[in-house]
């Protein structure tokens, strides 16, 4: 339980400080307690200035966002409105009649930041991060940080951090006055206990930063800004509301004066609070940091090896992508070519890659000669020999896949972690002529894989725990969000999008307008539509992973000619100005006439006739034609085991495809729309156009039955470990009754202490299916008796059913062990 602690010093100054590990987070019995360590402070005749701070080096890193989860559905009892940002900060913290002054030390973020600017001095260290992160989260600030923060650094940097999200450093936060001096660790709350002395002493200017003005600028000039910000704001987030919510707060102070701003912010934040946006953002704020959490492999204790020296087999556009990354991250790294020719283009890509930072001023020339220094090229294998991981990222062929796997077991030591870049090929093939399967495992980074964040960890059946918590390390390290996926054609972002394109194809040849189609999914939020897509990204690699899909699933895929026909005429998207659109020098794209005979002639070709309907679809129709496919998709990956949580699809779909980080991933968003919504169409366009759009059987069993696609990210988690617990419940009884010859009843207490054991362990995951994360913390505690009636366990068996899923291992026998065990014995027992 987070708090505050008050001591007072023989110099009269009290010391607040937050402590809620790991980050002090704001939840609200710190603030409760924040504001009883002030009142005490303020009633105490012994304390004559108060200096606020976090414990172990952390100032605070904002308001706990794991309670979002219950404000929103009505679960945790919500502080009236303007209670912490009118009552805690402003009339408790800043009204207070002793001067107080924030010891800023690593994170002052969120509503951190916001105590700090309600103090009158703030001190920071050089490394220490300062800014209002919110409106990641869909919401604004909401302890008056829309108030203060433009009286601290101005009108338009405040703006900036605000809509950007971006913080600021000790010394430019004291640059833009939002800090009032820098110090070292040592020196900060000594520095802060005597400046806050100074103040009483009126050595230091003592003014509420609500009614400073000096920074502010004048009114028709606030304006100005506030209407560019608007325009800046609607061309780069036209989906979005919050960030003009914030504007408009922000100019509601400076309008109507700051108690007004705070009274507007107050409020505004309790409605941005329950919206669709917040709740999908919270949910991919989850999602991601839950990447990290693999049931049956990370909660094993085991701890990553080391990674000194990574060896790279392939320097192309991906080869040097991968190697970029490394040595960003101060991995030395071996880049291995065929001859010096290619060599030479590989490393001459990683240089470009850099010196593109330094020209953006993101990098020092002696920071990109002290980076290229850790990467040396080859050409044989003689230099893999004390390598700790190697990644292969040639072209996508198997035999040469294959005898590249083959050399790196003969050179490579035996620890070595053998990883392939592979987009779409079977890694058991690729490591067909192999002996190491436990430590083949797939690495599949996005293009570019220096920038993009996403990181694909495939595994086998037989890759090692170890190795998959050993690459998860170094994806973390290397600045990626890691997810661990299973093995199979496209494993798991590829395969759920491979419907995307098929879908508009179909569309198209059945009457659709090309462009239409493009504009309205940029509408709904992607980068780009598919066409415009595939134009950038070429059309022999859309050729090559799309025969990978047909050759696999022939039953549901769409097999158009289009792109084909286009090849034929030397139209291969931007990279020979023609693809789907025309392309001038500046790689500007425009519509291109012609297109309509290649559309034509694919359409006698496959047999296709014009849809009236089609022909005039709404936007709302075109939008879910593409992604309705990609759901269905999804759930066949989540019905095989391929993904463990729904909540990694969604992550991996806007870290990877460019989801829409506010739609929450296609699961979640479909979530929001209803499995029996979704199914019904989906049946409907199946009967008119084909098994393309036939739904799969668990995404029926779930319309049927009402059931969510995904939980929350955060409880999905908690029910995969719980899961766990139950097959492992389930695996010691089934080890007893082999043991003593089959079930031998009541009378044999060991089998029956088992069976009350995996029915409580059953009716913990019942109730978090049903309720929320906050009842998991209670299901542990669950007394026998609690499962006393059969209602108590209702849709158990729709529980077991997502057990395999959960747990990563198929247990045919799960449903109906259950039936004998728990609805059978434990429920006569009972009644």
């Amino acid at each position: 339980m987070g708090r505050t602690v008050l001591e007072v010093g023989a110099d009269g100054v009290a010391l607040i400080t937050i402590v809620n590990p790991p980050v002090n987070s704001l939840a609200l019995d710190v603030l409760h307690s924040l504001k009883e360590s002030y009142d005490e402070a303020l009633r105490r005749n012994d304390v004559k200035a108060i200096v606020v701070t976090g414990e172990n080096g952390k100032f605070s890193g904002g308001f706990d966002i794991t309670a979002f989860g219950g404000l929103q559905g009505g679960k945790v009892e919500q502080p009236k409105p303007g209670y912490i940002s009118v009552e805690v900060i402003t009339n408790t913290v800043e009204a207070a009649k002793k001067p107080s002054v924030a010891a800023i030390d690593g994170l002052a973020l969120g509503g951190g930041l916001e105590v700090a600017m309600a103090c009158h001095a703030r001190i920071s260290t050089p490394t220490a991060q300062l800014g209002l992160p919110e409106l990641q989260l869909g919401l604004i600030p909401g302890f008056g940080g829309t108030q203060r923060l433009p009286r601290l650094v101005g009108l338009a940097k405040s703006l900036e951090m605000m809509l950007t999200s971006k913080p600021v450093k000790g010394q430019e936060a004291q640059n833009l006055g939002l800090v009032d001096a820098v110090v070292s660790p040592n020196e900060l709350v000594d520095t802060a206990r005597k400046w806050a002395l100074d103040i009483v002493e009126r050595r230091k200017p003592w003014v509420p930063t609500l009614y400073k003005t000096d920074k502010i600028e004048p009114l028709g000039e606030a304006r100005e800004i506030l209407k560019f910000a608007r325009v800046q704001a609607r061309k780069q987030a036209p989906n979005l509301k919050h960030p003009l919510v914030c504007i408009d707060v922000i100019e509601e102070g400076i309008l109507s004066g700051p108690m007004a701003g705070l009274w507007k912010e107050a409020e505004a934040f309790q409605g941005l609070l329950h919206s669709d946006t917040c709740k999908a953002l919270i949910h991919i704020f989850f999602a991601q940091r839950g990447t990290s959490k693999v049931p049956g492999v990370t909660d094993k204790g085991l701890i990553p090896r080391k990674v000194k020296k990574v060896a790279i087999v392939g320097g192309g556009l991906m080869g040097s992508g991968i190697a970029t990354a490394l040595i960003l991250s101060n991995y030395p790294v071996i880049l291995k070519e065929v001859n010096e020719k290619f060599l030479q283009a590989g490393i001459g890509r990683v240089k470009a890659n850099l010196q593109s930072r330094v020209k953006k001023g993101n990098m020092t020339q002696e920071k990109f000669e002290k980076t290229m220094s850790l990467l040396k090229g080859t050409l044989d294998y003689g230099s893999f020999r004390d390598v700790d991981m190697v990644i292969e990222a040639v072209i996508e062929k198997i035999s040469l896949k294959q005898e590249i796997f083959a050399d790196l077991e003969k050179y490579c030591p035996p620890h070595c972690i053998l990883a392939t870049n592979t987009s779409t090929i079977d890694l058991n093939l690729i490591g067909e002529k192999t002996r190491s399967h436990d430590r083949i495992i797939g690495a599949h980074f996005f293009s570019p894989a220096h920038v993009m964040p996403l990181l694909e960890i495939v595994r086998t059946q037989h890759t090692s725990s170890q190795v998959i918590v050993d690459l998860l390390d170094v994806g973390k390290k290397i600045k990626k969000t890691p997810v661990v996926v299973g093995n199979c054609t496209g494993f798991a972002v590829n395969r759920i999008f491979f419907p995307y394109s098929q879908a508009a194809f179909l569309l198209v040849e059945r009457g659709t307008d090309l462009y239409q189609i493009d504009k309205a999914i940029t509408k709904f939020g992607m980068p780009m539509g598919p066409f415009r897509l595939a134009d950038l990204v070429g059309f022999g690699v859309a050729v090559a992973t799309g025969t990978q899909f047909v050759v696999n699933f022939p039953e549901r895929t769409y097999k158009s000619m289009l792109v084909p026909l286009m090849q034929e005429d030397n139209r291969a998207g931007e990279a020979t100005r023609k693809g789907f659109y025309l392309y001038d020098d500046k790689r500007k794209a425009s519509p291109d006439p012609e297109l309509k005979k290649y559309i034509e002639k694919a359409r006698s070709i496959s047999g296709a006739t014009v849809d009236p309907k089609l022909v005039k679809l709404s936007e709302k129709d075109i939008v879910e034609m593409i992604f309705f496919p990609v759901v269905n998709e999804a759930c066949r990956v989540l019905d095989e085991g391929i993904a463990v949580k729904a909540a990694d699809l969604d992550i991996a779909s806007v870290m990877g495809m460019g989801f829409p980080p506010y739609r929450g991933g296609p699961i979640f968003w479909a979530d929001s729309l209803g499995s029996k919504y979704i199914y019904s169409r989906l049946n409907e366009w199946a009967k008119t156009y084909g098994d393309f759009f036939k739904p799969c059987a668990y995404l029926a069993d779930r319309a049927a039955k009402g059931i969510p696609l995904v939980v929350q990210a955060l409880l999905e988690i908690a029910l995969a470990s719980i899961c766990l617990q139950a097959r492992s419940s389930l695996e010691a009884m089934s080890r007893h009754d082999m043991a003593v010859g089959g079930m031998v009843g009541d009378r044999d207490p060991l089998n029956w202490q088992l069976r009350i054991q995996f029915a409580q362990i059953l009716f913990s995951l019942k109730i978090s299916i049903c309720s929320d994360l906050q009842v998991i913390n209670e299901a542990s505690h669950v007394p026998v008796g609690g499962i006393a009636k059969a209602t108590d366990l209702v849709n158990v068996s729709e529980a077991v059913d997502v057990m395999p899923r959960l747990s990563g291992r198929p247990c045919k026998t799960t449903g109906s062990l259950l039936k004998l065990y728990v609805c059978s014995e434990v429920m006569k027992k009972e009644n």
